[in-house]
């Protein structure tokens, strides 16, 4: 079932996105990602919430990359960059990043089973370190994203707003 299908879930879920993109946004990274890992690991849902938040995650992205790219003067532009603030080609971006950037690019392109499926592989393969970076990804995209959006005066998410507005 969708999470937005259930209210309490969906309020529970949005709830924990927006509480760790103020973190993220804060730059407090460990403790954003420990509230996607931590607080939803410890429920009886555990990976399936993980997987449906950070799938949220990426598809509220999508909806903001598709809303910056349509008619605006400047395209969305993918780079991944290094420690010392380097770019880095996509390909010999780490593991993590490339499963961040592979679903990101999914969801842009409509393609709900192929990036439900790179957050299955981070889930079940990754080591937990792993997984805590393609959450980082997420939500740092989304706060950059929001950001843009906001700058130029574009639709975010109501509980994105809400959450980053705080």
């Amino acid at each position: 079932m969708h999470p937005q299908h259930d209210p309490d879930r969906w309020a529970r879920l949005t709830a924990v996105a927006g509480e760790a993109l103020v973190a993220a946004k804060d730059g407090e990274d460990a403790v954003a990602v420990d509230l996607v890992t931590g607080y939803l690991s410890g429920s009886p849902e555990g990976n399936e919430e993980i997987r449906e938040l950070v799938l949220l995650l990426f598809s509220e992205c999508s909806d903001m990359v598709a809303a910056l790219g349509s008619g605006g003067a400047t395209p969305v532009k993918m780079q991944v960059f290094d420690e010392d603030g380097q770019e880095v080609p996509i390909d010999d971006a780490d593991p993590p990043v490339r499963t961040a950037i592979r679903t990101l690019l999914a969801e842009v392109h409509g393609d709900q089973q192929a990036a439900a499926e790179q957050i299955e592989i981070a889930l079940a393969n990754g080591r937990p370190q792993e997984l805590a970076t393609v959450v980082l990804q997420a939500l740092r995209w989304t706060v950059k994203l929001a950001l843009e959006c906001e700058v130029r005066d574009l639709a975010v998410a109501p509980w994105i707003e809400a959450a980053l507005d705080e």
